[in-house]
């Protein structure tokens, strides 16, 4: 199952997520945050996971029950404890931006944090989660692809990874992820769910 359209049912209990590509318009533009990614399910299980940045020659590894790995160094999810002390990253689509929610997520996580970052590469989000640069990230209507090998990363780093409210995430039925250091998890499900609800901790500024 790929971005490009590649993939077909089979017999097989195994079955490959690949982006070639992750990052496509950062890759456009020369900026310097794209990798290739590849997830491999058994059974409807993620049992292991790649993501490699060609650029700082990074390879993120991880095999189910065997940890996660970055050039062959183990790596653990970070240890902050609130979210008032993370470092967060998410996502928008290309297109249809004004059809997407995320910008309520994103304004009251980033008032409520360090900050929030975009880097336009959901694996790169889920693997820097996965070895401490980013305590959490979330995104809304990612794809397969964009998330196998990540989320399995995060986990064997330690972390948690569940939909935005909490509840059991699939790569290929969830409309929303949340992935963290395992330790942020039920606050930022908390938080989430006041912003679902429409509760506005942060009010927006007034333009004048």
């Amino acid at each position: 199952m790929a971005e490009e359209g590649g993939g077909h049912e089979s017999a097989s209990e195994y079955r490959w997520f690949v982006d070639p590509l992750d990052g496509t318009t950062n890759f456009a533009h020369s900026f310097p945050m794209f990798n290739v990614t590849l997830g491999l399910e058994r059974a409807g299980e993620t049992i292991a996971g790649v993501v490699y940045d060609p650029i700082r020659q990074e390879m993120f590894t991880a095999e189910r029950g065997s940890g996660a790995y970055l050039n062959n160094r183990r790596i653990r999810a970070s240890n902050a404890q609130r979210v008032s002390d993370s470092l967060s990253s998410t996502g928008f689509p290309s297109r249809k931006r004004h059809h997407n929610v995320n910008i309520h997520f994103y304004y009251q996580m980033a008032m409520a944090s360090h900050g929030v970052r975009r880097t336009g590469s959901a694996a790169i989000d889920l693997a820097y989660v996965s070895c401490g640069r980013l305590d959490f990230f979330w995104e809304f209507g990612l794809k397969p692809w964009d998330m196998a090998a990540g989320t399995l990363l995060v986990e064997e780093a330690g972390g948690r990874v569940s939909d935005m409210r909490g509840g059991r995430h699939s790569v290929t039925s969830s409309d929303h992820l949340l992935a963290d250091n395992g330790h942020l998890h039920d606050e930022i499900v908390a938080s989430f769910g006041e912003i679902f609800e429409g509760q506005i901790r942060f009010p927006m500024p007034p333009l004048s």
